[in-house]
């Protein structure tokens, strides 16, 4: 696992052993990247959910973001995001919360303002909708913020949750993600589409 390319290309990332995390693979996050530098050049406030080893977070900084919070309720994994910011010297950029997302989202709500919220939760966990439905009615983004949801392709997600619309979704084998966007008006205003776009399954 390391970050694809940016300021600390090339830098390979820790992850705990036998902890259950599940990090994305480089192959599907180098294809979530191209999705998403395809709309805008990467910059603003990144939250970055479920964080694990921050590699999307990571990846979002080294690629031009100017600061991300991470939010992961396991210690020892939260010691690790810290040992992936400093290895890649991006510390001065971000901060680790150590706590559920349930209470970062509910202490946060309608005082924060992402330009980007990645959250790649566990594949098996029911509160997955949930957050998302959190995060399309608390005020947490800015006007044209694009929410990242990666998932198994047996969670199926709404095409709208509240004001956030999905506009792209991809598979490749056995991981997913799904893109959203605050409303048709604002998908439409960064020329993105509301059409699925599937890749072909990967060995």
């Amino acid at each position: 696992m390391r970050v694809i390319t940016g300021r600390a290309k090339g830098h390979k990332l820790k992850a705990p052993k036998g902890m259950g995390t599940r990090p994305m693979l480089d192959r599907v996050k180098e294809s979530l990247f191209s999705v998403l530098e395809g709309y805008r050049p990467i910059r603003g406030r990144v939250l970055d959910l479920y964080a694990g080893t921050g590699s999307l977070g990571i990846e979002l900084l080294s690629r031009g973001a100017s600061f991300a919070d991470f939010v992961e309720q396991n210690p020892h994994v939260c010691s690790i995001i810290r040992s992936n910011l400093a290895h890649t010297r991006l510390d001065a950029f971000a901060r680790v919360h150590h706590m559920p997302v349930e209470r970062f989202l509910q202490a946060h709500r309608g005082n924060a303002a992402y330009d980007y919220i990645v959250m790649d939760p566990p594949y098996a966990d029911p509160m997955i909708e949930q957050t998302i439905a959190t995060i399309a009615t608390g005020a947490f983004g800015c006007p044209d913020m694009l929410l990242v949801v990666g998932h198994s392709p047996r969670v199926e997600l709404a095409e709208q949750y509240a004001d956030v619309t999905r506009i792209k979704f991809r598979r490749l084998g056995d991981s997913c993600f799904s893109i959203y966007a605050f409303g048709e008006e604002e998908a439409q205003a960064e020329g993105l589409t509301t059409e699925e776009v599937a890749c072909p399954t990967v060995l």
